[in-house]
């Protein structure tokens, strides 16, 4: 096994680096040694792990830093998906690892405990920056004749963060502001190949009368995405059940939806969508643990968007007629996502 290193800056702001020589695995947490782990076993989809050293002995602290470990070790191999463990003698991990959703005990393997992807990636504090500590409470308001949940407010700043180890950058989503932003949406929407799809070409006073209509509209959330802190695109998510789509589908009240554009040409191309459409849908179903799916309707003639969503793990069900276009139905379920899709 070759040496490898992995370094990454949490939302948090705690630093984390992973250190792997041969068969011994570290994590160095804000400069400090936090975890030593060896590998007894290294497949591409199954790893297995001894706990060989950890100085702190506060359990749930300890279990913390050990679920650093696992985060970033399946960051480390996207083709890992399940990591089994064993403790020595820090048994006392093992409750708060199953306390903390970061473990499941695997019955095939006795009292083996494993951690799979699909469980790290719905941690919302190791992706958002502003997580909160509960779901907002579930009530029931009526918006122009649409009865539906009352939604939380949107969060102002960064929203999402996570290190893309392919890429070798940080992929980041925040929340777009209608005069700081002005200027980049104005000319990505005066793009030729923007607007053949989105029909926005305007003016600056167009553009801002309309991000403050966004803004101001309690079903959406509109943010930009951002390579390294550089904007690539526009995203508009918005709460399916108050919305256009909501009667072409049997709509759940959490369900969420997304129009998206990505106006720098420089951060085009597959690898690129490849990177930014999971974490979009990652973004949407950590925002609220009770969103099922996450919606889109492209125009049904944009194959391209199609089949980079489809990749991605979004199926078709099919295709339907708004008033102004004709739309393919594009669905991700939570289920699929974190059990297949989630890189």
């Amino acid at each position: 096994m070759n040496s490898m290193a992995l370094i990454q800056t949490l939302p948090n702001g705690r630093q984390i680096a992973l250190q792997q020589n041969e068969n011994k695995v570290s994590l160095v947490v804000d400069g400090h040694a936090a975890v030593k782990l060896q590998l007894t076993t290294c497949l591409d989809s199954v790893m297995a792990l001894h706990l060989s050293d950890m100085a702190l002995t506060d359990s749930d602290a300890a279990a913390s830093l050990l679920g650093l470990a696992l985060h970033a070790l399946f960051d480390s191999r996207l083709l890992l998906r399940c990591i089994e463990i064993s403790f020595g003698n820090r048994g006392d991990l093992r409750q708060p690892l199953l306390s903390f959703g970061l473990a499941v005990v695997n019955a095939d393997l006795g009292e083996t405990l494993i951690s799979r992807r699909g469980m790290l990636r719905q941690i919302p504090e190791l992706y958002l920056p502003q997580s909160r500590p509960h779901a907002f409470p579930h009530n029931y308001t009526m918006t122009n004749g649409k009865r539906h949940p009352l939604r939380g407010p949107v969060a102002v700043g960064e929203v999402y963060r996570r290190y893309l180890p392919d890429l070798a950058a940080t992929i980041s989503f925040r929340t777009v502001d209608s005069d700081a932003d002005l200027e980049v949406f104005h000319a990505w929407h005066n793009n030729p190949r923007v607007s053949a799809f989105w029909e926005l070409e305007g003016s600056e006073d167009m553009h801002r009368e309309y991000l403050q209509k966004v803004s101001a509209d309690a079903h959406m959330h509109p943010v930009f995405g951002c390579f390294g802190g550089e904007p690539f695109g526009y995203f508009e998510i918005y709460w399916a059940k108050e919305d256009r789509i909501a009667p072409y589908y049997e709509v759940d009240d959490y369900d969420r939806g997304v129009h998206m554009l990505v106006g720098d040409e420089r951060l085009r191309g597959p690898h690129r969508v490849a990177a930014w459409l999971p974490s979009l849908a990652h973004f949407m179903f950590l925002d609220d643990p009770r969103t099922r799916n996450v919606v889109a309707e492209p125009r049904a003639d944009n194959a391209k968007m199609i089949g980079y969503m489809q990749q991605t793990g979004f199926c078709k069900p099919k295709e339907f007629d708004f008033p102004h276009k004709r739309a393919a139905l594009m669905m991700l379920s939570r289920e699929a996502f974190f059990d297949q899709f989630c890189v």
